[in-house]
């Protein structure tokens, strides 16, 4: 909602929102829109605005090839606008997005839909970019490729997400929404959830001192004629004012409460996979894959988008038969499946009928429990649990889908894609959960630090089908894949005396030269006067007035950033010129 605002999609009640007119801002929505129309490369080109607009309307008439004047006349616009670069950057941009840059957008799955309005908005170099979500339903490459371009751009970015890997590389200022107030932390995450723990921990102690002396007050009020005497009525408005107070008070959101339903001990080996393989079509899949899992074991499996983790999942869990090879289920398994489609939910149902369709009663662990309590321990309040599905947003989708899970007993337990859209404390309490689970885990996940604190073993599609298991979590497999690459990279032999002159020379320091001791000489001054410009033009930004004259403050901004890109190169060439011998 708070985002919405920010981009002018919705109106707040009271207050107001200041931005200059000429700011250009991005959106990337969490939710899907589905009246799209076009090819993956249209709905990419649509976010460059007038540049996208000029090179859809030059491949359209390139197809149409019935005017040659007007074909002429596009191509030197194409020429002026840089038009044949943007065509690159769109197909570069579907490329990493692991887009099919042809296809149709109606025809597309719901996580293409949402890669391919990502890339829209990564494409169309805005002054503020909204991101809500954006790492849901993308693999580890392409988050780590997203990473570094955000990085890259240096834009302005303001982002919600789950994803604490993706906080800790971007975020350099944390705004939190609590309780309907916003709170400005100028600082990175880490150094957030140290700080916000300390103001939490003041604000229940203080709450404390508050609701004690509210109790005393009340007491004394009970009194009788005492407390109504003339002398007292002060202390009457203060206590009034007190219920007033408390009465407003809001309390933080409850946190969800997780439990699973054990059930009895599976048999030691749960499964054995032997050689299997897998295609769909003339497309291989999975290729002579064997592995062991035993009790207790917590294993990930991570791999680009389309490379085939649903579907091993449905090969270890019997619902595919391999090609060849073999799955041999151990004993006495209880399998409990989270879909990542949430395939499983009833749409036309209400939250408790999709848990319990009879009666009002579930047994966790041997106990009984009334639906609604247990419910409110995945933070549906007795009203929420009686809409129907169709109204829930993504995290409340997933939440259901965990509390349906966990009523049924289970030793085993299979995950495809749990992150996606949860909050980050029921995201660190599912951790916490999986991680004292005694059964057998298998994770389909992209999420780099659920997978460092749950999984023991990662499954890992390394391309055309090949399957090689690592032991640990995802950092230890990133540092080994890191140590591996310059082997695998290395296609001739080193010619050794070659090298060893190279290094020789590369410690030899030159002289600075007579231009170079001039340039040097020059730098101070030159950098002292764009700094003294670059202040000017921040006290005429200040100025108020400034913003009636749009073509000033235009120019100005244009300049702002020509002088900071000057004063970076002439910063790394100052370094460069002082590092020579003289």
């Amino acid at each position: 909602t708070l985002m919405k605002i920010i981009s002018g999609q919705l109106t707040p009640d009271a207050g107001s929102i200041h931005k200059d007119s000429t700011l250009r801002i991005a959106y990337f929505a969490q939710t899907i829109p589905q009246d799209l129309h076009g090819s993956v490369f249209d709905i990419i080109a649509g976010g460059l605005g007038k540049r996208g607009e000029l090179l859809l309307t030059y491949h359209q008439q390139l197809i149409l090839n019935q005017d040659n004047a007007r074909l002429a006349e596009l191509s030197g616009q194409m020429d002026e606008w840089n038009g044949w670069a943007v065509n690159d950057e769109i197909r570069t941009m579907a490329s990493r997005m692991g887009l099919p840059i042809d296809a149709e957008y109606s025809t597309l799955s719901g996580g293409q839909k949402r890669r391919t309005l990502l890339a829209k908005a990564l494409i169309s170099e805005p002054d503020l970019l909204l991101l809500d979500e954006p790492t849901n339903h993308l693999d580890i490459d392409a988050i780590i490729w997203m990473e570094e371009f955000l990085l890259r751009r240096r834009q302005t970015l303001l982002f919600v997400t789950h994803d604490r890997r993706l906080l800790k590389t971007l975020a350099t200022r944390i705004i939190e929404l609590d309780r309907g107030a916003l709170a400005d932390w100028s600082c990175d995450y880490e150094t957030f959830l140290k700080r916000k723990q300390a103001v939490l921990e003041a604000e229940e102690k203080e709450w404390q001192n508050f609701d004690k002396k509210l109790a005393q007050e009340e007491i004394w009020i009970r009194k009788g004629i005492r407390a109504r005497r003339t002398r007292n009525e002060g202390r009457v408005r203060a206590l009034k004012k007190m219920r007033a107070e408390r009465a407003q008070r809001r309390e933080r959101e409850g946190r969800a409460n997780l439990k699973i339903s054990d059930a009895e001990r599976s048999g030691k080996m749960v499964l054995t996979v032997q050689d299997i393989s897998f295609s769909y079509g003339s497309e291989v899949l999975i290729t002579h894959f064997s592995a062991r899992v035993a009790r207790g074991d917590k294993i990930g499996i991570i791999g680009p988008n389309g490379c085939g983790k649903t579907t091993l999942l449905h090969l270890l869990l019997g619902k595919l038969k391999p090609d060849s090879g073999s799955v041999t289920a151990g004993t006495n398994l209880q399998i409990a499946y989270f879909d990542q489609m949430r395939a499983q939910l009833d749409e036309s149902k209400t939250v408790w009928q999709n848990v319990l369709p009879n009666g009002n009663t579930v047994w966790i662990n041997g106990k009984e429990r009334h639906i609604v309590s247990y419910l409110q321990d995945f933070l549906f309040t007795p009203e929420r649990s009686k809409t129907p599905v169709r109204t829930l947003s993504g995290g409340e989708r997933n939440r259901l889908l965990l509390a349906r899970l966990f009523t049924r007993p289970a030793n085993v337990l299979v995950f495809d894609e749990p992150t996606n859209d949860l909050d980050a404390e029921t995201l660190e309490l599912l951790e916490e959960l999986l991680v004292e689970f005694s059964g057998t885990i298998l994770l389909i996940s992209h999420d780099r630090t659920f997978l460092n604190n749950v999984v023991t073993s990662l499954f890992v599609f390394e391309g055309g089908g090949r399957i090689h298991e690592y032991v640990g979590g995802y950092d230890d497999w990133f540092r080994l894949k890191q140590k591996q690459a310059p082997d695998l990279k290395q296609t001739k032999p080193v010619n050794k005396k070659k090298q060893y002159k190279e290094e020789k020379n590369a410690k030899k320091k030159r002289k600075r030269s007579f231009k170079e001791a001039r340039e040097l000489q020059a730098l101070p001054g030159t950098i002292d006067q764009l700094e003294r410009e670059q202040d000017s033009i921040h006290q005429q930004m200040a100025d108020p007035e400034l913003y009636r004259n749009k073509e000033k403050i235009v120019s100005l901004k244009n300049r702002l950033t020509e002088i900071e890109t000057e004063l970076e190169t002439l910063y790394t060439r100052w370094e460069e010129l002082e590092a020579i011998e003289t």
